[in-house]
């Protein structure tokens, strides 16, 4: 059975072929082919993913990653379509439904938005759903740094409050672009936002996100 995690791989995979592995992506001062390095090592080389999260080992994922950034980039979109190895976490349905669904989209979207023609990619309401549950999960962790109290609205009324505070500043948009902005994608998601115009100023300059 197709995972949204699964589906979420191909599409990316496909978007960095045909981005090719020099064009820009959302992820300051890398390109497609540093970030398909970056996906391959998160998956592949468990001993430097740590690096990504934990400052300490940041320069050891940094060197693993050029490592793999100098092979051919086809051979890199190979791994990411194929996924991880049997060895690897990331490859029981589970962990992979829950860790790579997001991971996949926000990077797929790194990859769309960059480019000057973009449009916002339609999304069906089982994933649109499936996004908002993990920003309910994780909302708060994304928000943490929010220089204002952060609340995240759907256009139904459903909300998640993202970081308490006053005053504050509510963004409202469709799951999806929600998720962007709470994971430091804020000039590029299509919200709305409300608040007094300096916290709305400062909110979307934080450096949101899980990183």
């Amino acid at each position: 059975m197709s995972t949204h995690a699964k589906r979420e791989r191909l599409l990316l995979a496909d978007l960095l072929e045909s981005a090719g592995p020099e064009a820009p992506t959302l992820c300051e001062g890398w390109t497609t082919r540093d970030l398909a390095a970056h996906l391959v090592v998160r998956e592949r080389r468990a001993d430097a993913a740590g690096g990504i999260l934990i400052k300490p080992l940041a320069a050891r994922s940094e060197r693993v990653r050029n490592e793999f950034a100098a092979r051919p980039y086809d051979e890199l979109l190979q791994l990411i379509r194929t996924g991880p190895p049997r060895v690897s976490p990331f490859s029981l349905k589970q962990i992979d439904e829950a860790a790579n669904t997001v991971e996949f989209f926000i990077h797929a979207e790194d990859v769309r938005r960059a480019q000057p023609d973009w449009s916002p990619r339609p999304l069906d309401g089982v994933f649109a759903d499936t996004l908002w549950k993990r920003l309910e999960t994780a909302g708060r962790i994304m928000g943490r740094r929010s220089p204002a109290g952060l609340v995240l609205r759907r256009p139904n009324g459903q909300t998640v409050v993202a970081h308490k505070g006053a005053p504050v500043v509510t963004v409202t948009g469709e799951p999806g672009e929600l998720l962007l902005y709470a994971s430091g994608r804020q000039r590029v998601a299509r919200v709305e936002e409300e608040g007094e115009p300096e916290a709305v100023a400062k909110v979307r300059q934080a450096r949101l996100g899980l990183g």
